[in-house]
């Protein structure tokens, strides 16, 4: 993290701001707001700052996964460029849904909430489009893993790292 952290603050620093670049990886796949707090902890941003940046960040792409990410992928498994990729994100990501099916609501919540590595909000929104997943229903479950995922890293990024780092 610290590296993706250096790299923004060497050849974005002149055209973002710190909260910015925590915003962006806080949109970004894999790190989403896990990430962001991380960076934003790194980067000496206080928490009151963070968090709201950090969950605003996590949550903008997820209504378009919802609604478009089955179109999207329909489309690229036309052409053989994309198809092999296409086809191994889908089973990456049902591989990950046998608690989102059983439990759906709660499951997908709790998929979300929990920084387990390949879990998050790009991948339960992944899971719940491919799921067929009513999208209020999944949308609020994201939102609440978001916060669920805010309290845990807030306590690892500035409770537990930030007394390390500091």
């Amino acid at each position: 993290m610290q590296s993706v952290v250096q790299w923004f603050t060497d050849n974005l620093s002149q055209f973002i701001s710190p909260a910015g670049a925590v915003f962006i990886i806080s949109m970004i796949p894999i790190l989403e707001l896990r990430g962001g707090l991380l960076a934003a902890s790194l980067l000496k941003i206080p928490p009151l700052t963070a968090i709201p940046v950090c969950i605003i960040g996590n949550i903008v792409p997820i209504p378009f996964l919802l609604l478009f990410v089955k179109q999207i992928f329909k489309w690229m498994k036309k052409g053989k460029l994309f198809r092999g990729f296409v086809i191994m994100l889908e089973n990456r990501a049902m591989k990950k849904s046998d608690s989102i099916k059983k439990y759906e609501f709660w499951g997908l919540l709790l998929f979300v909430g929990i920084p387990l590595p390949g879990t998050g909000a790009w991948t339960g929104a992944l899971v719940a489009s491919l799921l067929d997943m009513d999208i209020r229903k999944s949308s609020l479950a994201i939102f609440c893993g978001i916060i669920l995922a805010t309290v845990i890293m807030y306590v690892v990024s500035y409770g537990i790292l930030g007394n390390i780092v500091s």
